[in-house]
């Protein structure tokens, strides 16, 4: 994204601040809303020249009939004042929520839709800045990185104990759990669908023939430091990277759209959700607002029963359900919401399939009888592929909780061949500073950043079938002077004598200390000295209580 556009980001983010909207979901769901009508009036453009190639129905059909005509963005962008803003609030919002049968994406994005910004001149200036993009002219990439930059100012931080996953986390997670064509994608807490954009953005790089590698702070990070990748990778050893790509070796295009899945219990989030999948090329994501966890919140039979070639999640750790409104079908009788999302998980996910998720470190060595019934039934049920610690300062400023993922996936079959070993890995560093804060965010530590050589370790366990396991076995007794390892494996037998503890630091080989190169005698003498010394003294102050 070059900075012409990043200016006209800013312009109208600085407009809609001092227009009094300054809750940053609100901002973004706003500008979502105005984008999405930009969008219509571009597609129905594109609809209008197939339809003059000869083109009947499909993508051809119109979206705005000759007597919606004056709903398109075209057709009112000229508007302003009071005529504007009444016309978006009270014709075009209600127009597009009408239209369920023929476009029911659309219907469902502009559902229950308000027009929060009340003053007629900055809304007119917006538009006037939005009519400036030409979305059909950019590329996915480019309009993924518009949404993504807007998204900067909701920092890492939601509600309810969710927390936007770091960039550098959502990446490794993605590449463990290796979603593939045909796989269906799911996130059941999926907020602004982090974890599905980087699963698509992914499998288009896994079917490219040119891939480009950007490193995990952004093009913008690249352009300001002046130098070319490989120079920076030269420097920085443990920089890490991800790649893109345009996808055009993607067999069937709609098979990746209609394996996307995700649910949120807030409107505003799905509305968000959904915008950033349409700017990314996914036009028709399968995004529901739902309460996964409950009986009562929102799925339908479908929902309950479908299984999940992939499942990425962040889910809140904070609050717990009524014990009414949990779904039945959950393999825990807890009440806690991290529980209930990772029993969840467990249940939908497909044989053969994969998940990766984050869960606070708590839940990996709780005693209650409800966290180690689950923790026995993912070891069990379950091949439990590796449990990889993270920094307490991953979340930071928003919160310091101490985190871990757990990557497991679901066997074949009841016959199949199961792991009998678990892989710990400990990263100590992400790539950002983990005291230091700045413009709203961890400063950038490019050559700390223990990532990549997680994701090494990672490609040789997988290679050879999870065979042999990288690192040290548990517990083991390092020679003095041996470094600090970062993983170590664990037998399933022990785990279970263990009573399913999974906290990474339990197993943790310990280094010997090294023996003292200093003569026996001498600290002897030392210490019988220092000894005589006390005797003494006490023998002085005895004599003078005594006179």
């Amino acid at each position: 994204m070059d900075n012409k556009l990043r200016r006209k980001l800013d312009h109208i983010t600085d407009v809609l601040w001092a227009g009094g909207v300054t809750n940053p979901v609100t901002y973004i769901e706003q500008i979502s809303y105005l984008i999405f009508l930009k969008l219509l009036d571009e597609e129905e453009n594109q609809r209008e020249l197939r339809a003059r190639l000869g083109a009947d129905g499909g993508n051809a059909k119109p979206l705005f009939p000759a007597q919606s005509e004056r709903y398109r963005w075209s057709k009112w962008r000229f508007k302003s004042g009071n005529e504007l803003r009444d016309f978006i609030r009270d014709e075009v919002f209600p127009y597009m929520a009408s239209l369920a049968k023929d476009e029911p994406e659309v219907a469902d994005y502009f559902r229950d839709a308000v027009l929060e910004i009340v003053d007629p001149n900055v809304l007119k200036e917006v538009v006037d800045e939005i009519d400036g993009f030409e979305f059909t002219k950019l590329g996915p990439d480019v309009k993924g990185d518009i949404f993504e930059y807007m998204l900067t100012h909701l920092g890492s931080s939601s509600l309810n104990g969710q927390f936007r996953t770091p960039r550098q986390i959502r990446a490794f997670m993605v590449e463990m759990a290796d979603p593939d064509i045909g796989d269906t994608l799911f996130d059941p807490a999926c907020g602004t669908a982090g974890f599905l954009i980087d699963a698509v953005d992914f499998l288009l790089a896994k079917y490219s023939d040119h891939v480009s590698e950007y490193p995990i702070y952004g093009e913008d990070w690249l352009e300001k430091k002046g130098k070319t990748l490989a120079e920076l990778k030269a420097e920085m050893p443990r920089l890490q990277t991800y790649r893109k790509g345009a996808g055009e070796k993607i067999p069937d295009w709609n098979v990746l759209e209609s394996s996307v899945y995700g649910t949120d219990v807030s409107r505003q989030m799905v509305r968000i959700a959904m915008m950033n999948l349409v700017l990314h090329g996914i036009r028709h994501a399968k995004l529901k607002r739902a309460n996964a966890l409950s009986d009562m919140g929102g799925l339908n039979e479908d929902d309950l029963r479908r299984k999940y070639k992939v499942i990425l999640a962040n889910p809140p750790f904070a609050g717990q359900l009524p014990k009414d409104s949990i779904r039945s079908d959950l393999p825990t009788n807890s009440k806690k919401s991290e529980l209930l999302f990772l029993s969840l998980m467990m249940q939908h996910l497909a044989p053969g399939g994969r998940c990766a998720v984050v869960v606070p470190e708590g839940l990996l060595f709780g005693s209650t009888g409800a966290q180690v019934e689950l923790r026995k039934r993912l070891v069990e049920d379950f091949d439990l592929l590796a449990v990889v610690s993270l920094p307490a300062g991953v979340f930071k400023p928003y919160a310091g909780v101490k985190t871990a993922v757990l990557v497991f996936r679901k066997p074949l079959s009841d016959k199949a061949k199961r792991l009998d070993k678990v892989w710990f890995y400990e990263i100590r560093n992400d790539g950002f500073d983990p005291d230091r804060i700045a413009g709203g965010g961890r400063v950038e530590t490019p050559d700390k950043n223990d990532i990549p050589s997680l994701l090494e370790a990672w490609k040789a366990y997988k290679t050879n079938s999870f065979a042999s396991v990288p690192g040290v076995e548990a517990g083991t007794l390092l020679e003095a002077g041996s470094d600090e390892p970062s993983s170590w494996w664990l037998t399933t037998e022990r785990l279970a004598e263990g009573g399913y503890h999974l906290g990474a630091g339990q197993w943790k080989p310990r280094i010997a200390e090294a023996p003292s190169d200093e003569d026996p005698l001498e600290l002897v003498s030392e210490v019988l000295i220092d000894y005589k010394k006390i005797v003494t003294g006490l023998e002085k102050l005895k004599a003078e209580l005594a006179e």
